[in-house]
């Protein structure tokens, strides 16, 4: 068709014309559907993501049943305030707390702590429960007797003198999947992927009262010389 027939008869061609127009939206919607739907999951799964970048890190790794089955038995004979570091949906904390204890946990994940608050009310235990968003490295633990970790071994050196020096001579603590370098544990429970360690605060405190004595006793000689 000519230029003249075309501009003679606008309506000439307007099949294909109607037919691009309408891929286009199609297009437009096709995309903005899969630029809003990973836009979401990225809301969501941020959270999830961002503790695994940090140099020092609380990835969430849910606890076995036999895991928190061990943590409950090693502390069987125990009772008072409670606190999970790194306390992730919160199992640890609920089934503590169903065990007695004044349960608290300390998470960075927001999404996390808020799934904790609600199982806690969903399990009848939310009075005796806490749960907060918090920088383990930015709170002190000195108001609790018992103590559970599920750490990674790049952070467990500066968590043994945290701890050392904040929590009081009656504590224990159970350490999950990963042992402290250095201290002692009194005993384990488990095996594999499921042993926890379980160590006594008056040794692990009197170590670094030794330690540090012998620190100052080396400058002084240094000193002298």
């Amino acid at each position: 068709m000519s230029q003249e027939e075309l501009f003679l008869d606008p309506g000439a061609g307007s099949g294909d014309g109607q037919g691009r127009t309408s891929g286009g939206r199609l297009g437009l919607v096709v995309t903005g559907v899969l630029g809003g739907s990973l836009l979401a999951l990225n809301a969501v799964a941020a959270p999830f993501v961002a503790p695994a970048l940090r140099t020092i890190c609380l990835p969430f790794v849910p606890a076995t049943s036999a895991q928190v089955d061990n943590v409950l038995k090693v502390l069987r004979a125990r009772s008072g305030r409670l606190v999970d570091i790194g306390s992730g949906d919160g199992r640890i904390v609920i089934a503590a707390a169903k065990r007695g204890f004044q349960a608290a946990g300390f998470e960075l994940n927001p999404w996390l702590v808020c799934y904790s608050r609600y199982k806690a009310w969903r399990e009848g235990v939310h009075r005796s429960t806490s749960f907060h968003i918090s920088d383990l490295w930015k709170v002190s633990f000195a108001q609790y007797s018992n103590v559970v970790i599920f750490g990674v071994p790049q952070m467990m050196d500066q968590l043994e003198l945290k701890l050392a020096s904040e929590l009081p001579s009656t504590a224990k603590v159970v350490a999950c999947r990963f042992p402290f370098p250095t201290w002692v544990p009194e005993h384990t429970a488990g095996e594999g992927i499921d042993t926890v360690w379980v160590y006594d605060a008056k040794t692990f405190k009197s170590h670094l009262q030794r330690g540090m004595i012998s620190k100052t006793t080396t400058g002084q000689r240094d000193s002298h010389t």
